[in-house]
């Protein structure tokens, strides 16, 4: 099986000019790879010690994210590659000063296993989630190189506990240490043989919890708010439109919304303008601070700013869940210690189940349901503050993973 894995990535390989034909998306898939290798031939090799972090996309980014900066602080002389396997992912950070370099992961050949390796040369390579690539993994435990698997996730559906999936559970096995998001991800590896394992907790609660000792303050937004009662509605789908317009359109004088699409393509932002029926305004239309309190609606057709918009909120929506997208980021709202609202689908995130049994979440499946639950947090101030907190307290009482994975890459001897 092994075998027929590395073919079929030699063969995928070779269709990357041709895929790219197909969508702007894969285009960018096949293009990015292509100066990878020149480019880190211009790099490496260097003498400073090299921490490899590998994310699928945006989400194992953020995962990611604060042990990176960990490890930024406590190695000072060190050097941080990102590599990234989705242009969504690439495309968003490619820019950031998180790292020294930032790339696209190279096919799963062993041929560019080996080469990339033999370049970077890293101390330590981290996967994030659940970033399984079979030749890399081979190539680095040959090296003896560690490898560590963090915030990971695994249920009783995935493929490397198929009959079909011994390969990949075999890489599982190569991991110098796996460090999981829940109990239930631990038992499972257990259970199959997988034993380098610890159960730690999910790196994004250190992550969030970080955005509470920031400046949040953005200038335009406290305009907008203008001490108003604020509900904001992130990262929403066209499915989620359908629960949150009647309520906004039917609301009271002394609330505003600020909502961030999770698409921000013109004719998106265009559709939910002509949904709603109060002043509305967007990001790239405001030319005067003062007036935007005289609008109800703030759209932002921009990126960067969902994070620090929850800080002004007394309510969240999340969006995502009413369709099939997948729930986004629960735990950017929760960190500021407000309830949240989502939609119908969250069976397979974890952190939003947990959530909504401690009751700091609410789901909803109609915009009768929506508006229900808006009013009564709206009216009702003392269970608003006790969902809030509860929310909060969630967050605050998990985090801690990045610290013992930092203690697990303090034992190992970097050469400095």
């Amino acid at each position: 099986m092994r075998s027929l894995y590395s073919l079929f990535s030699t063969i995928f390989q070779l269709l990357l000019p041709f895929i790219g034909l197909f969508s702007q998306k894969l285009k960018l898939f096949a293009n990015g790879r292509k100066e990878v290798f020149s480019t880190l031939q211009t790099i490496f090799p260097i003498s400073k010690p090299v921490f490899w972090f590998h994310c699928a996309s945006l989400g194992e980014y953020e995962q990611a994210v604060p042990v990176i900066q960990a490890i930024k602080k406590k190695y000072t002389n060190s050097f941080v590659i990102i590599t990234f396997f989705s242009p969504s992912g690439y495309e968003a950070k490619k820019n950031s000063k998180l790292a020294d370099h930032i790339a696209y992961l190279p096919i799963d050949t062993k041929k560019n296993a080996k080469r990339f390796i033999n370049l970077v040369k890293p101390e330590i390579a981290v996967f994030v989630k659940y970033e399984v690539w079979p030749n890399y993994f081979s190539v680095l435990k040959t090296r003896k190189i560690p490898i560590l698997l963090i915030s990971a996730v695994f249920r009783k559906d995935h493929i490397y506990f198929k009959k079909y999936g011994g390969f990949l559970k075999d890489s599982l096995s190569k991991a110098t240490h796996i460090f999981t998001q829940d109990i239930e991800s631990k038992d499972m590896l257990l259970a199959n043989n997988v034993t380098q394992v610890i159960h730690v907790g999910d790196t994004r609660f250190d992550r969030v919890a970080l955005q509470l000792e920031m400046n949040n303050k953005v200038d335009f937004l406290e305009k907008f708010v203008n001490n108003r009662f604020c509900i904001v509605i992130g990262s929403s789908w066209k499915e989620d439109e359908v629960i949150f317009m009647n309520t906004i359109n039917r609301t009271s004088e002394n609330i505003c919304f600020i909502i961030a699409p999770h698409e921000i393509k013109p004719e998106t932002i265009q559709r939910i303008k002509n949904t709603i029926q109060i002043p509305t305004i967007t990001y790239s239309e405001q030319t005067n601070l003062e007036q935007l309190k005289d609008y109800k609606v703030f759209i932002l057709d921009t990126i960067g700013y969902l994070s620090k918009a929850y800080y002004y909120a007394d309510i969240a929506y999340v969006g995502g869940g009413m369709g099939t997208a997948g729930l986004h980021n629960i735990l950017e709202p929760a960190t500021f210690g407000i309830p949240i609202i989502i939609g119908k689908n969250f069976e397979k995130f974890h952190e939003a189940k947990q959530l909504r049994k401690l009751g700091g979440l609410f789901s909803v499946t109609t915009a009768e349901e929506f508006m229900e639950i808006i009013k009564k947090l709206t009216i009702d101030v003392k269970f608003r503050n006790q969902t809030g907190m509860i929310a909060g307290h969630f967050v605050n009482s998990n985090t801690g993973a990045t610290s013992i994975i930092m203690n697990y890459i303090a034992d190992v001897n970097i050469k400095t």
